[in-house]
């Protein structure tokens, strides 16, 4: 599933080294004005505001005008693992799926991940264990008992945080993007997975997700349909 979150962020900046204004405006008066039912911000005094566009551009003059920020997420299509894993000679089933992210936030924006459950994957009362890392980083390859079933995650893309990037052999360390490496555990609480510090519009960003289940040749694992939910969200920051 995916979610689309509008906010409200300013385009103008002034940054220094121990401060950060989103933006300003000169004028002669306003501000914020509240009621039981309302809130307002208004200013006064500024000139050649409101909207106005061309072919290639767009332009939201005046202070007010820039609050709005645009951002988009995709849908995200469902993922069919393959191939199936054999209940009592083990495998590995592999799937993934793609969401890009286009925003015109100048502070850029975050994508997180959540599970609907604990574990994740599930068939009735039966489920692959979630993903057990070796230490408090993803691990690089995908490396489970021969008596255990486990299924994690891990995402790919040049927004990815670095929890996820890799020096080709450590991860959460390095600038590398190493395909099919850095495996994490999905968990029912939000995790970051991509962050951008500026906009991408109109282009846009793909992080894709792919997702690994894992039963050992020592391990007998129920025969099932199983299924994992979860909900990948994009907020500008």
């Amino acid at each position: 599933m995916s979610s689309l979150v509008v906010g409200h962020v300013s385009f103008a900046q002034m940054t220094g080294t121990l401060y950060e204004i989103q933006s300003d405006s000169i004028n002669f008066g306003g501000g914020f004005s509240t009621s039981t039912s309302y809130t307002q911000e208004s200013t006064f005094g500024e000139i050649t505001t409101g909207n106005s566009s061309s072919t290639t551009y767009g332009i939201r003059a005046g202070y007010q005008q820039m609050q709005q920020v645009y951002i988009a997420i995709t849908t995200v299509a469902d993922v069919t693992m393959s191939p199936s894993i054999g209940g009592l000679t083990g495998g590995t089933s592999n799937g993934s799926t793609g969401v890009t992210v286009t925003t015109d936030s100048p502070s850029g924006y975050e994508l997180t991940i959540k599970a609907s459950s604990s574990p994740a994957l599930v068939s009735g009362s039966n489920s692959f264990a979630d993903y057990t890392t070796s230490g408090a980083a993803p691990d690089f390859s995908f490396s489970i008992a021969v008596t255990d079933s486990e299924f994690g995650f891990t995402p790919e893309g040049s927004h990815i945080v670095d929890r996820f990037k890799d020096n080709g052999a450590v991860c959460d360390s390095g600038l590398g993007n190493t395909a099919d490496a850095c495996w994490d555990t999905l968990s029912t609480n939000e995790a970051v997975i991509s962050r951008s510090t500026s906009g991408n519009h109109p282009s846009g960003t793909l992080t894709t997700l792919k997702f690994r289940a894992q039963s050992g040749p020592s391990h007998f694992q129920m025969e099932g349909e199983y299924t994992a939910t979860t909900t990948v969200t994009a907020l500008p920051i």
